[in-house]
């Protein structure tokens, strides 16, 4: 995101997406409720895991 978090934090897991977005801080784990175009006018980059990473697992 482009602001910071108050913890200071930029990174966010993204939860769920529809016509609200719910992402969560990676540093605290505080969860926040945002409308779809409210995140995506403040998304600085996307990062995204690896392929594989928790789909192959058993």
């Amino acid at each position: 995101m482009k602001k910071q978090h108050p913890c200071g934090e930029t990174i966010f897991a993204v939860l769920r997406v529809g016509m609200d977005f719910k992402i969560r801080c990676v540093k605290c784990g505080r969860e926040i409720m945002a409308p779809r175009q409210k995140i995506e006018k403040n998304i600085k980059k996307v990062l995204r895991e690896t392929e594989g990473s928790d789909t192959n697992k058993k």
